[in-house]
């Protein structure tokens, strides 16, 4: 039984980091529904290609006028049957339209009401609009980063900051919240600030300087390239390796197995890194990236291959361990996805059939919430809901 089966979520929201958020609670078994506008208004809602977010497996969707009276109606009946509200409305607006915390709170003060937003429900830059990039900057994430052939910070690999700093961030605050209220407490509004959840990833390097006023920058420290035991080295076929060969012992056994054991006792010797690093770099050019992974990986080196995407999907060892699953669109056919790989969650799923677009979950969520078929057909009827 998944852990989190008995607890319902209202998600506002289509994409970014609190559909990610919703994404990770439903994996661990939440039932969450996921509320669209209705087709006529929902023009600056992005809706997510078929295949994001699990391709909303284990969700559900309605469309909702908000905008009306009757819909804004709708949300409060819901609101009295579940325990989570999540949106990401720029700050004040979730209010505006009678659906924010407050409104809420009045109908079910046991409500964990989850805002998420760029920069915090309040301060000087509470109403910048923002996306991931700006995110990473504000946080001193791409300052610590490498840098590009033009000397800027290099372009994140993945979304960093919506996926940890804001989508994992909020899940964490939820549950957390929820055990809260388990335990007899009142319900609460948390306030997912993406660049807050950033500046915890970045605590290392934060908490560094403002305990000894030592900026962090790209090859200053052993996790920013200071040294030649910790970064990526190129192979004869033009591909990768990473290499973290932090611990003495470890950072040994690299050196005797790459025939460079005169550096044995210069690990931290900074006026041997540069030497040190031209000799792995040589070195690894050797040999394909395949033959250093087979030699070095299981031999306490801390080497591993840089993996492209799709080498990620055939790995044996992510094969091995269930990370991957199967879908069915009715337009596109079959396809793999993720599989709920978070801890806790449950790997083995059946075939997830995808919501044909356009369709919703509409009659059964609101039957469900004590709705007569009657009013349904009432609310359709008048365009509050779809």
């Amino acid at each position: 039984m998944a852990l989190l089966s008995n607890y319902r979520v209202l998600d506002l929201a289509s994409v970014g980091p609190a559909a990610r958020a919703s994404r990770i609670l439903a994996d661990y078994g939440m039932d969450v529904v996921k509320v669209a506008p209705v087709s006529a208004k929902g023009a600056k809602q992005i809706e997510p290609v078929y295949h994001a977010y699990g391709a909303g497996r284990g969700t559900r969707q309605i469309r909702v006028d908000l905008k009306s009276p009757q819909g804004r109606g709708v949300i409060g009946r819901l609101v009295e049957h579940v325990d989570v509200v999540i949106e990401s409305y720029r700050p004040g607006v979730a209010s505006r339209l009678g659906v924010g915390y407050e409104d809420l709170k009045a109908i079910n003060p046991r409500i964990v009401y989850c805002s998420t937003s760029g920069y915090g429900q309040e301060g000087p830059w509470s109403q910048w609009a923002g996306h991931d990039i700006n995110y990473v900057a504000v946080s001193g994430y791409l300052a610590c980063s490498g840098r590009d052939a033009d000397g800027r910070p290099a372009m994140p690999g993945a979304t960093v900051a919506d996926s940890a700093g804001g989508g994992m961030h909020a899940a964490l605050a939820v549950i957390a919240a929820l055990l809260h209220v388990a335990k007899g407490g009142e319900g609460r509004l948390l306030d997912v600030s993406i660049t807050d959840g950033m500046l915890n990833l970045m605590s290392l390097y934060i908490d560094r300087f403002l305990a000894t006023g030592e900026e962090t920058q790209p090859g200053s420290d052993v996790l920013t390239g200071r040294y030649a035991w910790y970064g990526v080295y190129t192979c004869a076929d033009g591909r990768h390796v990473s290499v973290g060969a932090i611990e003495g012992h470890f950072f040994r056994n690299l050196c005797r197995l790459l025939g460079l054991e005169q550096y044995d006792a210069s690990q931290y010797d900074d006026s041997k890194q540069g030497e040190m690093r031209a000799a792995f770099a040589k070195r690894f050019l050797a040999q394909p990236r395949d033959a250093w992974v087979a030699a070095l990986a299981d031999q306490d080196t801390c080497v591993a291959p840089v993996l492209s995407v799709a080498e990620v999907t055939a790995s044996d060892h992510l094969r091995a361990r269930q990370s991957f699953m199967h879908a069915r669109h009715g337009v596109r056919g079959g396809f793999e996805q993720l599989a709920p790989v978070l801890a806790g969650g449950e790997r083995q799923q059946p075939e997830h059939q995808v919501r044909p677009a356009g369709t919703t979950n509409t009659e059964a969520v609101l039957s469900e919430a004590g709705f007569s078929a009657g009013e349904i057909e009432d609310l359709r009827r008048s365009g509050a809901v779809e």
